[in-house]
Formats: structure tokens, C-alpha cells, sequence
């Protein structure tokens, strides 16, 4: 099991943000962040937002950080990347 994380680099409510995402499959991402206490509303189609101050206990745990590029390069090849608008989010 490998999940990705991004920098928090993301702002929104006032704070800073990363994108944790799998490279297999959103069962994948859901069992990782329910271990680590992620509530499912940070799920956001494709990936689970997590502010700043959990960045540093998602490494501990095994996501490997990369670049935000890195991200949606990994969402893309694995053909787990859904567009805002244009597909219905799973959840």
C-alpha cells in the first residue's frame, strides 16, 4: 500500500492544506485515512484534503510525499482523477 501527499500548500478557511491520494484505488485511500482519523467529509472526490498541522503525522504513517504536479500525475495514470463538475464525487 503506497499513498502520496502533497506540500500544504492549499489554502482555504483559513489555513493550509495537502491532497492525500492512492495510486490503486479509493478503497485504498479510505482505509488509510480512517487509521489515521481523517474524517470522511475531507474526502473530495479523488483525494482527502488534510490541513497543515497532519501533514507531518501522514508521513509517519507511510504516505510518501510529492509534488502537487506529482499528485495529479499519479491520479491521472491510474484513472482515479475526477474533475470538479464533471463527474459525480464518490464517496
Amino acid at each position: 500500500m503506497t499513498l502520496y501527499i502533497d506540500p500544504p500548500t492549499w489554502p482555504g478557511h483559513g489555513r493550509l492544506w495537502s491532497h492525500l491520494v492512492s495510486d490503486v484505488s479509493y478503497d485504498e485511500l479510505h482505509l488509510f485515512a480512517a487509521g489515521l482519523g481523517v474524517p470522511r467529509r475531507a474526502f473530495d472526490g479523488d483525494h482527502y484534503d488534510v490541513p497543515s498541522h497532519r501533514y507531518a503525522d501522514v508521513v509517519a504513517a507511510g504516505a510518501v510525499e510529492v509534488s502537487s504536479r506529482e499528485v495529479v500525475r499519479l491520479l491521472t495514470s491510474s484513472g482515479l482523477r475526477r474533475r470538479k463538475g464533471l463527474a459525480q464525487r464518490r464517496r
